[in-house]
């Protein structure tokens, strides 16, 4: 594998990314004792935020590269390959509102119209536009459950884990969008050049 650049998502997937890593036989101890370095040449590994992955694999920085279904769906004009669903980093993205009347509905009925607040806007309006209901839009980069709290939006469109930020924030779950995990993404030009080692590490991925 180590002739496979591959781009490893920082953040909620680190630890279990490179625990798979582990598993493929790759060494990831430099990694785990490293903060601040980014580049591991020996070992293969390029380390960035998980909404950065399909940018590097897309243009060729990186040959594979591992990130949430929830950046996939948010940057579906990105050109790769979506290989293998690793099945960890288990999330939902969800329709919340503040806890009692349901704001969003109710605006929805009076004005016909709703503000939601997320950082996936292209998902949260493709989501809207499928179920036949128009959204204002709000895209915000910081905690997306103070938007309804403040009066910013009626609702939000956010991933949770376990859903206790939604609960510490009076927020409750009101739809159910998509269900997220980690995927093996692959650049579309070393899906072909370098199948051999792709289909060499998927085989290895069966077997863990």
């Amino acid at each position: 594998m180590t002739d496979l650049r591959i781009a490893v998502p920082r953040g909620a997937l680190f630890s279990d990314t490179l625990d798979l890593l582990d598993r493929l036989g790759l060494e990831t101890d430099e990694v785990r004792e490293n903060d601040r370095k980014l580049l591991f040449e020996q070992a293969g590994i390029v380390t960035m935020r998980p909404s950065d992955v399909p940018t590097y694999v897309e243009a060729g920085a990186a040959d594979i590269g591992i990130t949430g279904k929830d950046v996939l769906m948010e940057q579906s004009e990105r050109e790769v390959y979506e290989l293998v669903d690793l099945g960890y980093g288990q999330c939902t993205m969800v329709l919340a509102t503040v806890a009692g009347e349901d704001r969003a509905a109710e605006a929805l009925r009076r004005l016909g119209v709703v503000r939601v607040a997320t950082k996936y806007p292209r998902i949260a309006a493709r989501y809207f536009l499928e179920t036949g209901r128009q959204a204002e839009i709000v895209e915000v980069k910081g905690s997306v459950e103070l938007a309804p709290l403040t009066g910013l939006a009626e609702g939000i469109v956010d991933l949770t884990a376990t859903g206790t930020t939604l609960k510490e924030n009076g927020l409750v779950v009101r739809e159910e969008i998509a269900h997220c995990t980690a995927r093996l993404i692959a650049n579309r030009v070393a899906h072909k050049l370098k199948a051999p080692a792709i289909d060499a590490l998927l085989e290895r991925l069966d077997a863990v």
